[in-house]
């Protein structure tokens, strides 16, 4: 089988460790390379990473970037099968990483898989929906020509878990070195567009999710919609949110209304607005000072 490396971007991982950590010592496949790319970590996650077997390359705080620090990583290692993982995404069950790189491996043109994301077991409402929402339990290959089908979700990926083919990432330029996120997005674009495909293997299953508040809610979509407004290809090739976000939308209000909880209405709508506003800040950020994209951003240390 393919050389496979396991990359994990770490900063104070250590309250996630704890789950972590076993769960990737009992998984049937043992990559053959684990890099972890310690941010300055300083509750003792390096060690307890190096104790378990991985090589620690440190990472400057200050030149931390999604796509940049991913990029780093992919040319640190020779591996022809590289598997992304967040340090807060917990592998449920022991062959998730087997699962996840058969699943890249399994057709010749697929360039990335991702693998499916439940909700952490102390998921919130609206945090478990987004997980089930986006991340349903049936696997589907998505190629170019799904795209007048499938819209902006046909780019959707996600490197919390994912796995790439190392021959199709370096055909596509690698990671973006200087993005503020959805590095995963703009990879898996420019995949389809050189005619690789994307595989969501809903098999391959890790713990994953996050519960925002309103104004985290407002400042993840402005940093989203700074990716968007400066991404605009996407928008351009495979359509734009809007159709997507009202299904969620509507999604989110039937969640509630059937688990008893209509009065969150308010909230969900709320929500949404939160996030439009956001976004819609987001595309026109180049009119915006950089004091206050900062404070409208999740990742401040970006705008430096």
């Amino acid at each position: 089988m393919s050389r496979t490396a396991l990359i994990l971007p770490v900063r104070n991982a250590g309250r996630h460790l704890d789950r972590l950590l076993p769960a990737l010592a009992a998984q049937s496949l043992r990559p053959d390379e684990w890099l972890a790319l310690d941010s300055e970590s300083s509750d003792g996650s390096r060690a307890r990473l190096l104790a378990a077997g991985a090589s620690v390359v440190p990472v400057r705080a200050a030149d931390f970037n999604h796509g940049g620090t991913r990029r780093l990583a992919s040319e640190l290692t020779d591996a022809k099968v590289l598997i992304y993982l967040t340090q807060d995404a917990i592998p449920a069950g022991p062959d998730a990483l087997r699962r996840l790189r058969d699943a890249l491996l399994a057709e010749d043109d697929i360039g990335v898989a991702y693998g499916r994301q439940l909700p952490q077991p102390d998921a919130g409402l609206l945090g478990a929906h987004a997980r089930r929402f986006n991340y349903p339990p049936f696997s589907r290959t998505k190629r170019l020509a799904d795209a007048a089908e499938l819209g902006i979700k046909t780019c959707f990926s996600s490197d919390s878990f994912a796995a790439y083919r190392r021959e199709a990432l370096r055909e596509v330029g690698g990671f973006p070195s200087d993005v503020i996120g959805s590095e995963d997005a703009h990879v898996a674009g420019r995949m389809l567009l050189a005619g690789w495909a994307v595989r969501y293997e809903a098999a391959a299953c890790v713990h994953h999710s996050h519960d925002y508040g309103l104004l985290e809610e407002m400042r993840r979509y402005f940093d989203i919609g700074v990716f968007y407004g400066r991404e605009r290809w996407i928008a351009e090739r495979f359509g734009r949110a809007g159709a997507e976000g009202r299904r969620f939308l509507r999604s989110e209000l039937e969640t509630v209304r059937r688990a008893g909880q209509p009065w969150r209405q308010s909230e969900v709508l709320l929500r949404c607005a939160l996030k439009l506003a956001g976004y819609r800040l987001g595309h026109v950020e180049r009119w915006l000072p950089r004091a206050l994209k900062r404070r409208l951003s999740m990742f401040p240390a970006y705008w430096k």
